[in-house]
């Protein structure tokens, strides 16, 4: 997408006071059961946050809340230092863009892109030129006199990407805005919204359960289960360095293989396994000798075969199954007790030849092997 250059970046991210405050927010819909529990978060000026996890983790109900759809049960909300858990939706100066698009079937385009501008009391003339301005931005200037079902998926989605920036909202929430398009549409959809998060400093807090979406995009990501957030941290850090097994397992790939804590030495730790395999791992929230201990591994750092001293980690695995995926093999071995371990190994002129039924030896540096709570 070229992106109009005529919208000003809205915010420094050297701003020292945040946009939004989330601050011991609790949320029960029937008095009793918390389904959000004291959540704590501070959004920058010119970030973009997503909330992350599975379905019923109480990310969807704390951007609803936000954005004034949901009361909060305890705690505040503050929008750039102001608190706002009373202040009705429409005053609170929030963008927001929803899966289904929610535009206006019997508006045209311009219509339904004009109509917070009417809303807010903007003239005729300037209405018409942000409705210009903000279509040639997302590319759809030739398409104001369409109605939305004349358009396809991703055009909608752009126009209601655009409805939610036409009054230059404080701030812009999604809520699973790519949840209808097909994969390679929804791919494109998100370097599109990526690049007008970078090109105009908007501040976007986001809501998915798709974890490639939220690396993809954002600059930071809040992973929430159970009304909790489990860690809130950039991209890298939440794939590189979980803080516990559930953050580890629901964000991409993972191996894992139990075991105890038999000894521990500044930052590593030897874990005995529950077949009996003794495994040399990077210590992160196992505490003491005799702990149960998750040890976390990505599938594309494992080597299979590899010279000799070179990892201080090496087994003898069976080759269970081949996938051709185009880049890369999917391979299932069994080692260390698990029939299901992957390993995934690039296709490139230089990579190992397998066939089901083969004995290998496969190892992994002590730093890719995180032991993590039990």
């Amino acid at each position: 997408m070229v992106v109009c250059f005529l919208l000003k970046k809205k915010y420094d991210m050297a701003e020292t006071e945040p946009v939004v405050q989330f601050e011991n927010v609790q949320k029960s819909y029937d008095g009793e059961i918390l389904v959000v529990k004291d959540f704590n978060l501070d959004v920058a000026a010119g970030e973009f946050v997503t909330m992350l996890g599975p379905s019923g983790s109480g990310k969807t109900t704390c951007l609803m809340m936000l954005a004034g759809f949901e009361p909060v049960t305890n705690g505040n909300i503050n929008l750039k230092g102001k608190p706002i858990n009373n202040v009705p939706p429409h005053k609170r100066g929030i963008g927001m863009v929803f899966q289904n698009y929610a535009l206006f079937p019997h508006m045209t385009v311009a219509e339904n892109l004009a109509f917070p501008l009417e809303v807010r009391k903007m003239g005729k003339s300037e209405r018409e030129e942000k409705v210009k301005q903000i279509l040639d931005m997302v590319q759809l200037g030739e398409f104001g006199n369409r109605r939305p079902m004349q358009l396809s998926g991703g055009q909608q989605q752009r126009v209601a990407v655009a409805r939610s920036l036409v009054f230059d909202p404080d701030l812009v929430l999604m809520d699973e805005p790519l949840g209808a398009l097909d994969k390679n549409l929804r791919e494109q959809m998100q370097y599109e919204i990526k690049h007008l998060h970078e090109n105009l400093g908007l501040t976007v807090i986001y809501v998915t359960h798709d974890q490639t979406e939220a690396l993809t995009m954002s600059n930071r990501i809040a992973v929430f289960d159970d009304g909790v957030v489990q860690q809130c941290s950039t991209p890298e850090l939440l794939y590189e360095r979980p803080e516990n097994a559930f953050v580890a397992n629901f964000i991409g790939e993972n191996n894992r293989l139990m075991g105890a804590v038999e000894a521990i030495n500044g930052d590593e730790v030897t874990v005995k396994t529950d077949s009996g395999d003794i495994v040399v791992a990077s210590k992160v929230n196992v505490n003491n000798v005799g702990d149960r201990a998750t040890l976390s591994l990505r599938p594309e750092r494992i080597f299979v075969s590899p010279e000799e001293g070179r990892t201080p980690n090496i087994y003898s695995a069976k080759v269970e199954e081949l996938i051709y995926h185009g880049d890369h093999i999917r391979t299932r071995f069994s080692v260390c007790g698990h029939d299901d371990f992957i390993v995934k190994i690039p296709n490139s002129i230089d990579n190992v030849s397998l066939q089901e039924g083969k004995e290998v030896n496969i190892g992994w540096m002590s730093e890719d092997c995180l032991a993590l709570d039990g």
